[in-house]
C-alpha cells in the first residue's frame, strides 16, 4: 500500500499534557486513570521528549472538563461551568464584525473569571490582545492564560472562517523549553519574557464580517475543541510546503536541501532564511516530520513495526527503535500498546461493555 502524501499531523509535547492536567491533580482527581482512558500511558509523563497526538490530547481536554464540570480544567480559582463556551458561541456569531465579536467575547469571560481578563486595543494600525492578570500566578495559571490566548485567537479564525495572521505572539515565561512548540501553534514571531501573555494582528482584521451562522456553529460543537488546534493552519508557509514535499518521499529517502529548493523555486541560502525566520531548521523540520509520521503509522494495528520503519525510510528495525526513543524518550511498541489500548477500550464501548467517555465539552 502506498502511504498517503498528506502531511501527518504535528504532535504535542507532554509538557502541555502535564500543565493541563495541573488542575486535575491539585483536586485530588487520579490523572493517571484519565490520561489512560485518553489513549495516553502515565509513564509518558516521566520522559521530558515524548509527544501525544491532537487526537489524544483533544480527549483529555474533553474528559477534563467533564470530570471537573469545569470548562477550564481546574486551572482557575473558580470553574468556568460547563456549556458557557457554547453560549458564548451562539452569543458572537451575531455579531457584525470580528472586532465586535471579539469585545464581547473577552467581556463576557471577564464576568466568568476572577483570574485574569483579556483586553483589546488597537493602536498605529495594530491590534492587540494582552492577556491582564488578576488574581494570584501559580504555574496552573500560566496554562490557563496559554489556553485562553490559543483558543481565542482560534475562535476569531472560526468566526471569519479564515485564519487570522499573527504579527507576534507574547510568552511571559522565559525562552522555549524542552517540548514546547509555540510556533507550531500560532505560526508566528513568538517573543519571550514579555510582561504578560498576548497575541498582535493586523488592526484591518477587525473589520472583517463574522460569517458564521445558527447551522455552522451546531456542527462546530461536535468538533470542539479539537478543531481548533489544527483547523486554520497556514499551508502556505515554508515549513508546510516542505512537509508536504517531504511526505512524499518518506519511504524513498528524504531529498537534500537543495533538492528541495530546487523544486520550490528557492536556492539553498533563501531556504535557510525562510526556515529561521520561521523557526526552523531543516534538519530538525526532517526529524520532526519523521517523529509525527511514526506516531500516525504506530496508530494503524494493520501495520508491524517493521512497517512503520519501512515507510519512514528506514532500513533496519533497529536504527528505527533507536531514532524513536531519541526523538521521544521511549521505544515505539510502548506508544503503539497504548494507543491499541484504547482502541480495544473504545470497540467494547461501541458494544455497550461500558461508557463512551470520548465526547467533546
Amino acid at each position: 500500500m502506498t502511504p498517503s502524501c498528506a502531511p501527518p499531523t504535528h504532535t504535542i509535547a507532554i509538557s502541555h499534557v502535564i500543565e493541563i492536567t495541573e488542575g486535575a491533580r491539585d483536586q485530588g482527581v487520579d490523572v493517571r486513570r484519565l490520561l489512560r482512558r485518553a489513549g495516553i500511558s502515565p509513564s509518558l509523563l516521566e520522559t521530558p521528549l515524548s509527544r501525544v497526538s491532537q487526537e489524544q490530547y483533544a480527549r483529555l481536554l474533553s474528559l477534563l472538563g467533564r470530570t471537573l464540570r469545569d470548562e477550564y480544567f481546574g486551572l482557575c480559582s473558580q470553574p468556568v461551568r460547563l456549556g458557557a463556551f457554547a453560549h458564548i458561541c451562539r452569543e458572537l456569531i451575531d455579531c457584525g464584525t470580528l472586532g465586535e465579536a471579539m469585545r464581547k467575547g473577552f467581556s463576557f469571560y471577564h464576568l466568568m473569571l476572577d483570574d485574569f481578563v483579556a483586553r483589546l486595543t488597537v493602536q498605529r494600525g495594530v491590534a492587540r490582545v494582552m492577556i491582564h492578570q488578576d488574581g494570584p500566578d501559580p504555574l496552573a495559571a500560566h496554562y490557563a492564560r496559554r489556553t485562553f490566548m490559543f483558543f481565542s485567537w482560534g475562535l476569531a479564525s472560526w468566526l471569519v472562517a479564515r485564519r487570522l495572521p499573527l504579527r507576534a505572539v507574547h510568552y511571559q515565561q522565559p525562552g522555549p523549553g524542552s517540548g514546547t512548540d509555540p510556533y507550531v501553534m500560532f505560526q508566528a514571531p513568538v517573543f519571550y519574557d514579555q510582561p504578560r501573555f498576548g497575541y498582535e494582528f493586523d488592526a484591518r482584521w477587525l473589520d472583517l464580517p463574522v460569517v458564521q451562522n445558527r447551522l455552522s456553529v451546531e456542527e462546530f460543537f461536535q468538533q470542539a475543541p479539537a478543531n481548533l488546534l489544527v483547523r486554520y493552519r497556514d499551508e502556505t508557509s515554508v515549513t508546510e510546503r516542505i512537509r508536504r514535499l517531504l511526505r512524499k518521499h518518506l519511504d524513498s529517502g528524504l531529498p537534500t536541501l537543495e533538492q528541495v529548493g530546487d523544486t520550490l523555486g528557492m536556492t539553498p541560502q533563501t531556504l535557510r532564511r525562510r526556515l529561521r525566520a520561521e523557526g526552523q531548521t531543516y534538519q530538525g523540520l526532517k526529524d520532526r516530520l519523521r517523529r509525527d509520521a511514526a506516531i500516525e503509522y504506530l496508530s494503524n494495528p494493520e501495520l508491524q513495526l517493521q512497517d512503520v520503519a519501512f515507510r519512514l525510510g528506514f532500513s533496519e528495525l533497529s536504527t528505527f527503535h533507536r531514532a524513536f526513543k531519541k526523538w521521544t524518550g521511549l521505544p515505539p511498541g510502548e506508544y503503539r500498546y497504548t494507543h491499541l489500548s484504547y482502541t480495544h477500550l473504545k470497540t467494547r464501548a461501541h458494544r455497550g461493555q461500558i461508557v463512551e467517555f470520548g465526547q467533546s465539552i
